[in-house]
């Protein structure tokens, strides 16, 4: 990148809004991307936060973990975003959160413990449709390589944000025709929630 080329900020993006709730932790990557333009984030998005006692500093009670996103400068909108919920339930607080944030064309993926693990949905929330995939034992970096056929090869020299335009690019252009079901159908659904430190050693 030459000195005369502009940097973007995250302020002049479409998660500026989450950026000042204190939303955006646990970062991987938080930066400018290899793309002109273009500012893209790795980590958690904090749905619910603790009640806070005094200065302490609590993690939230859930998240979008894993999530991989990119925005434009000067977008209010963000185009393509995925992430993992641990509860389907954590659906429509995460529409909540992003409210206004996301577009009725955009590309947005939630993978998800507790669906069964064959099940592929599209659910409408508003205007806004999400892909919803399960997701357990893995990663979203290695299902979202999976679900786009990307051979770990083809991106290996790239550094942490190459991979990111890489992997988000290719998941705005994926249109596959999963069954729509309605959120309130998915959720009489869905699975208990596992215990995700069930079978960790102590």
């Amino acid at each position: 990148m030459t000195t005369l080329e502009k940097t973007v900020a995250i302020e002049t993006t479409a998660l500026a809004q989450l950026d000042k709730e204190g939303r955006l932790l646990n970062a991987v990557l938080k930066a400018p991307t290899t793309k002109p333009g273009r500012f893209g984030f790795r980590g958690d998005i904090a749905l619910k936060f603790q009640t806070q006692v005094a200065d302490e500093k609590r993690p939230p009670d859930f998240s979008i973990e894993q999530v991989l996103t990119i925005v434009n400068d000067g977008e209010p909108t963000i185009p393509v975003l995925v992430g993992y919920i641990h509860s389907l339930a954590y659906l429509e607080t995460a529409a909540e959160v992003l409210k206004g944030l996301l577009r009725s064309d955009g590309s947005y993926f939630m993978f998800c413990n507790n669906i069964d693990l064959l099940a592929k949905y599209r659910i409408k929330m508003g205007d806004v449709t999400f892909y919803v995939l399960p997701c357990d034992e893995s990663t979203v970096w290695k299902e979202m390589m999976d679900l786009l056929s990307i051979d770990k090869n083809d991106i290996k020299k790239l550094d942490t944000a190459g991979k990111l335009d890489y992997v988000l690019d290719a998941a705005k252009r994926f249109s596959e025709s999963y069954e729509f079901i309605a959120y309130a159908d998915a959720l009489a659904k869905m699975e208990p929630v596992k215990n995700r430190n069930e079978n960790r050693p102590v």
